[in-house]
């Protein structure tokens, strides 16, 4: 009995961090249509379609894959785009949406690296 009461316990313990990280991460990420993200690894449509049309423009044409959040090279949001010769770059954008670096991620995808 004592077991259970344990595993109980520690049950509890990982849900209340688990809720206590959720409403931290609620807590820190504004809201409103204004918001360019949600402050976490998710972001807004108006943002998602901002910052893929911007990356597409960046890389020349191609196909939006993950974006996100990022700090790199002083980018704001990092875009993934594959080209159509198979070739995939990461395009990095400041909050206006403007590019601050493409990095490819293969060896066909390294021009144009840089702003």
């Amino acid at each position: 009995m004592d077991k259970l009461k344990k595993i109980a316990g520690a049950v509890a313990a990982l849900a209340a961090l688990a809720l206590g990280g959720a409403a931290i991460a609620g807590a820190t990420g504004g809201g409103g249509e204004s918001d360019r993200g949600d402050g976490g690894g998710g972001l807004s449509a108006a943002v998602k379609k901002h910052a893929g049309d911007a990356a597409l423009k960046a890389a020349g044409g191609g196909t939006v894959g993950q974006m996100e959040r990022d700090g790199e090279k002083g980018a704001t949001y990092e875009v993934e785009v594959n080209r159509s010769d198979g070739s995939q770059v990461d395009v990095r954008l400041d909050e206006n949406f403007h590019q601050v670096a493409i990095d490819g991620d293969n060896e066909h995808a390294g021009e144009g690296s840089g702003d």
